[in-house]
Parts: structure tokens; sequence; C-alpha cells
């Protein structure tokens, strides 16, 4: 079986028969804000990976609580994971609008975890562990992941032994369709398959989701 890079993003997927087109690129960003046969594999570009977020000098790693508890405006489990709505969320360093804003997240759809709650606003956390203070509204209840392991296999069941459909790189979001105890079936550029939990950011190991 024969594969090849294509590009410079150097993700390699693995596929039987003939690739479809692909959607734009998935990059979640952080700113500062200051201002052959038929057998024959296809191989094509799905998704790029998320760069390292920039930290403000200013800035505050925001801790999860060490236990869970329940948020006093919705009542739901703290901490819990959420998707970004909005491609343009200002990340405040306080729950209104009269605090000043440190980040502004740009790409809709990246996991989040809420780690606070107060009125309308909500305090998140990303991958790296930055963030701050949104608005509900800028928040969906849609779950996504980002994938931690570079060239992450997605197999065709949840079986370390099944098929592999295509290999992603470290950093691409992706949707999560269901989670069973230790895997979950995930979705991104059209290719759905199965993933262990342990290489994924943005789902809890005992979280069951259907």
């Amino acid at each position: 079986m024969a594969t090849r890079f294509i590009g410079c993003m150097g993700v390699l997927l693995l596929l039987a028969g003939t690739a479809a087109a692909q959607d734009a690129p998935l990059r979640p960003q952080l700113r500062p804000d200051h201002t052959g046969t038929p057998a024959e594999p296809v191989v094509t570009t799905v998704a790029t990976s998320i760069p390292a977020a920039p930290r403000m000098p200013d800035a505050q790693a925001l801790a999860p609580p060490q236990e869970p508890t329940i948020g006093p405006e919705t009542h739901l489990p703290l901490p819990r994971f959420v998707s970004l709505k909005t491609d343009d969320a200002n990340v405040r360093r306080g729950p209104s609008l009269s605090h000043r804003i440190d980040w502004v997240f740009t790409r809709a759809g990246m996991p989040l975890m809420i780690t606070a709650e107060y009125g309308n606003w909500r305090r998140v956390v990303d991958r790296e562990g930055l963030g701050g203070w949104v608005h509900y509204a800028l928040l969906s209840g849609t779950r996504t992941v980002i994938l931690e392991h570079d060239m992450q296999p997605l197999h065709t069941r949840a079986d370390a032994d099944a098929p592999v459909n295509v290999l992603l790189e470290a950093g691409v979001i992706a949707r999560i369709d269901r989670c069973a105890p230790d895997w979950c079936r995930i979705s991104t550029g059209g290719y759905r398959g199965w993933v262990p939990k342990s290489a994924l950011w943005g789902v809890n190991g005992d979280e069951i989701l259907d």
C-alpha cells in the first residue's frame, strides 16, 4: 500500500477509493486584543493543527475546580465542556462588559471547559489552561474535542485492531458523535470513526455520550 504526504501541512490520510473534496482547514486560535487500482489509497489534506496559544503578560492560567460542583446559575456540573459558538469571542478579566478584554477566541467550534458561573457569564479555559469570562450566548452545548496526538488513527470500530479510515494531526478539532467508556466516535472534514478517549481533549474519562 503506497502512501504520501500532500502539501506543507503534513497530514497523512489512508483511504480506500476516491477521497471527496474537503472542508476548509479548522484552525482555532487565540490572539491578544490590544487594539492505481481500485484499492489504491488516495492521500489528501483534511485539517490543520492548532498553534500554541500566545500568553499575554497579564493573563492568568485558570485551573478548574479540584472537585466537581454544581453551577449556581444553571445547576449543571462544574467543570463541564462546551464549544465556542462564534469565531469572534471576547474573553474578559471579569464577568461584565466593564472588565478589560484579555483574549479574543477566533475559531468557532473549539472545545472549552466552563469552570465557574456568574449571572450570564461563564469562566472558561482552553486546552492550554488559558481563558477568562465570556457571555453565555457565545457558547454552545455542541460537544467537540481536540486531537492530542499526531497521526492519530481514526478506526472504523472502537477497537485498536480495527481498520483505519484516516490519520489525523494533533490539534485537529472534531465533533463528538457518541462516547463509550473508553472510546469516542468523532467526525471531522467529512470523515467519521473511533478514537480512544485518552487521545482527546474535551471529554471526561467517565463520560458516556449518546
